[in-house]
């Protein structure tokens, strides 16, 4: 059951609208032999929106998949893509914004879901409230702009999706959206646009993700030779290189096949077997 052998001649429906198959159709077609398509008009808005007027439907895995589900039910083929991003606090540093990124492939005909993602810190994920034109520019040239673009939204209790200008990558576009807002309500909220065909930051970390989905589906399972034979469990203990005590990182993680439940354990999986004094925290307190 190698990926060869599964995918290739198959057509895979990708649902997005957001232009995502820019980045990830070509690696998928190249390493799986798939041809790619998007369905016309797929509104992927319903399932969530970055800028909150529909809020997410169940977890980012969950939407993900309702993409992809959606995708093959209006299509009725039998591989589907989706994408889904996230973008929060750092669990370790909360002053740092850092971005999820997963890719999934479902194959019903197989049974198969596997999923490929991607953390970064590397985003311009930010907000400011402004008074002015002067200060609405400035904040966009520090994210990024024009390359990136920019969401400007009424800053007022009686806010509705028609106060929500999305898309802006021109000064003269910005300078419009930016005066209609302050006049309306005194101030604006503006932000960067997350929606991934107007933040180049954000699609090189679809693609990294999309990467990663492959190298899942070419871990193939040592009993059944499913592909996505995955870690579903991480261990930490791997000993410091100076003094030999365990320290927070992974020395063993268990791998299971989905389709047949076959497990394994595999020592130092990320390729270390010792760890560097400065992660241990005996050694670098």
């Amino acid at each position: 059951m190698l990926a060869s052998t599964l995918f290739k001649n198959r057509l895979a429906v990708f649902g997005t609208k957001h232009h995502k198959e820019k980045v990830i159709s070509p690696i998928i077609e190249q390493n799986l032999g798939l041809k790619v398509i998007v369905p016309n008009d797929f509104d992927t808005d319903v399932f969530g929106t970055f800028t909150r007027e529909v809020k997410r439907i169940g977890t980012q895995l969950e939407a993900a998949r309702l993409k992809a589900e959606k995708a093959l039910e209006l299509t009725g083929e039998t591989i589907a893509l989706a994408s889904e991003g996230t973008f929060a606090p750092h669990p370790s540093f909360p002053f740092v914004s850092y971005n999820r990124e997963v890719v999934i492939l479902l194959d019903k005909l197989h049974d198969i879901e596997i999923v490929g993602q991607y953390f970064s810190t590397e985003t311009n994920h930010s907000y400011k409230i402004i008074t002015s034109f002067q200060e609405a520019y400035d904040f966009a040239m520090s994210v990024g702009f024009p390359e990136h673009g920019i969401i400007v939204m009424i800053d007022a209790p009686s806010q509705d999706k028609g106060d929500i200008i999305k898309g802006i990558t021109t000064k003269e576009h910005l300078f419009e959206a930016v005066t209609f807002a302050i006049k309306k309500a005194g101030k604006a909220h503006i932000e960067t646009d997350m929606r991934a065909l107007y933040n180049p930051t954000r699609m090189k970390n679809i693609e990294k993700a999309t990467h990663d989905l492959i190298q899942k589906i070419n871990q193939v399972c040592p009993q059944c030779s499913c592909p996505g034979f995955d870690v579903i469990e991480r261990k930490k203990g791997l000993p410091c290189a100076y003094c030999h005590l365990p320290t927070a990182l992974t020395r063993l993680a268990i791998y299971q096949c989905k389709k047949c439940g076959f497990s394994q354990e595999r020592l130092f999986p990320d390729g270390w077997e010792k760890a560097d004094p400065s992660q241990c925290s005996y050694c670098n307190p």
